[in-house]
């Protein structure tokens, strides 16, 4: 069990990724952790990276509301019911011209990046209303700014988490609960190994070829390190990330053009 002041975070998504770089590094910095993923093998990786004692971790889907009761209710447990944050991490990408992704692979898309969020904040306020300075972090990403193309679902859904977050972070400020989210550009994560539906060529080596950077997924965590003790809306992981809010923000045809150019000829 939790020591009675120790600090607590709940992780979905932290069998791979994002979500296991976060639990390494709040666990280094003295936090109990959460670790919930659909893939138990991914998340028995976790968990031996963590100390004993320090950490949770059980194998659900977040598009299952049950599920998330019940890793909720074992979470608080352990933890004195006590969440003082709750990272909505888990997601997943199809990528492909729109008519090429099948409709079954965009409801799949739909019902983890968005719907997961969703049953995620219903199942944990309980929770956090009773934490006080609890947080809500959600994974959106640069694809919460402009829109792109080859991934217009996944877009989609991130659009939906940013202004998830920010309708949630006004309403549950009279719980004292602040909500956040985090904007990545591209990261070393297992997504990038993905293949897109038009071609044969994995992201990651796409990207590679066309020189478009690519960030360390330690960067992530650190950016959700600082959203838990931070009063940002939005936290932009990298620099590109960065030049793509400013240009979203006050040139946002330049980008849009140089977008369409890009696919042009393909």
């Amino acid at each position: 069990m939790a020591a009675p002041r120790q600090k607590c975070i709940f992780i979905t998504g932290a069998g791979s990724g994002i979500g296991r770089a976060t639990a390494q590094l709040f666990a280094e910095r003295g936090w109990f952790v959460g670790l919930f993923d659909v893939n138990q093998a991914g998340l028995d990786e976790t968990s031996a990276m963590l100390p004993e004692g320090q950490r949770i971790s059980m194998a659900f889907d977040v598009r299952d509301r049950a599920g998330w009761a019940r890793a909720v209710d074992s979470f608080g447990q352990a933890t004195g019911r006590r969440m003082d944050v709750l990272f909505n991490n888990a997601g997943l990408a199809r990528g492909g011209w729109f008519e090429d992704v099948t409709p079954d692979d965009t409801d799949l898309v739909i019902d983890v990046n968005l719907k997961g969020v969703i049953n995620g904040v219903y199942a944990a306020l309980p929770l956090l209303r009773e934490t006080p300075g609890a947080r809500i972090i959600n994974t959106a990403s640069v694809a919460g700014l402009v829109g792109l193309p080859r991934a217009a679902a996944y877009t989609a859904t991130k659009f939906a988490v940013r202004g998830l977050t920010e309708a949630l972070d006004i309403e549950f400020s009279r719980y004292g609960i602040r909500v956040a989210s985090l904007m990545p550009w591209f990261i070393e994560t297992p997504l990038l190994d993905g293949v897109p539906a038009e071609s044969n060529q994995a992201m990651r080596q796409s990207l590679q070829t066309n020189k478009v950077p690519i960030y360390p997924v330690r960067d992530v965590a650190e950016r959700a390190w600082a959203a838990a003790h931070g009063d940002k809306l939005f936290y932009m992981v990298g620099k590109a990330a960065e030049r793509a809010r400013f240009f979203e923000r006050f040139m946002p045809d330049a980008m849009r053009n140089q977008m369409r150019r890009s696919i042009k000829d393909d």
